[in-house]
């Protein structure tokens, strides 16, 4: 099948309120390694009080964002775009959702008082409120993306998150940085084409992996064909392998 019959649509959800680090960053990658192999990519976005039918969408990114965002759309979310998301994610709907993102698809966030904010409950996971933030870079291994895949990128969270045990398992394991929790070297989750992930800067610019991850599921899920034609990715790379050089840590 040829890539030129195969367009995508991108849902973008609250780019207004969950933008921090560039995350933004995420969807111009999206598109230009799509653009690369003349794969039509069509950007939708959603905000609060927008009406959103995901039968269309092929990808849907959620950024991160400080609590006070969180806090404004945890309502619209909840209630009128929640649900709808998790039967798509249910149903393989590919999924990129980063920091705040990823803590809003998890059972729960536990605030410094106490007090829980529910989560959406796709991911068997949840998140605590820390008494410091864990700040760096990090670099992980990633076996779930590939064989010798490595993920890159920079952390700022005071929430720590732990996974379960239901058909979850972390999207890398932390060779320097702290990861979800600072204390058990995973990094991220991943719940069938669903991924969070604490790495912002923005991850997919310097993580081509997970980029072609996304897009090859979004392909299976609409055409079933996973044809996905290399790039040679010379630059992309050469910054992934500068950064672990750079912060690399042994042990």
């Amino acid at each position: 099948m040829s890539n030129t019959t195969r367009p995508l649509t991108l849902l973008h959800l609250y780019p207004d309120l969950l933008n921090l680090y560039g995350d933004r960053g995420n969807i111009i990658t999206l598109r230009q390694r799509c653009q690369w192999r003349n794969i039509p990519l069509t950007v939708q976005t959603a905000s609060l009080g927008d009406t959103v039918d995901f039968g269309p969408v092929d990808i849907v990114f959620i950024g991160g964002g400080s609590d006070r965002e969180q806090t404004l759309l945890f309502t619209d979310f909840q209630k009128y775009k929640g649900p709808a998301l998790v039967e798509a994610a249910e149903n393989d709907l590919p999924l990129l959702s980063v920091c705040g993102g990823y803590q809003l698809l998890g059972r729960y966030y536990r605030a410094h008082t106490g007090e829980e904010m529910p989560g959406l409950g796709l991911f068997d996971a949840w998140t605590e409120a820390g008494p410091t933030r864990l700040i760096g870079n990090v670099v992980a291994e990633a076996p779930v993306l590939g064989p010798d895949v490595t993920l890159v990128g920079f952390e700022n969270h005071s929430g720590r998150t732990f996974l379960g045990t239901k058909d979850i398992r972390p999207l890398a394991h932390v060779r320097s940085g702290y990861g979800n929790n600072g204390d058990d070297r995973q990094e991220g989750a991943v719940y069938r084409h669903a991924v969070g992930t604490y790495l912002h800067g923005p991850v997919l610019p310097k993580n081509p992996a997970l980029a072609d991850w996304l897009i090859r599921h979004a392909l299976i899920r609409r055409y079933g064909d996973d044809h996905l034609p290399a790039l040679p990715d010379r630059w992309e790379m050469a910054a992934h392998q500068s950064i672990i050089r750079r912060f690399s840590q042994s042990g």
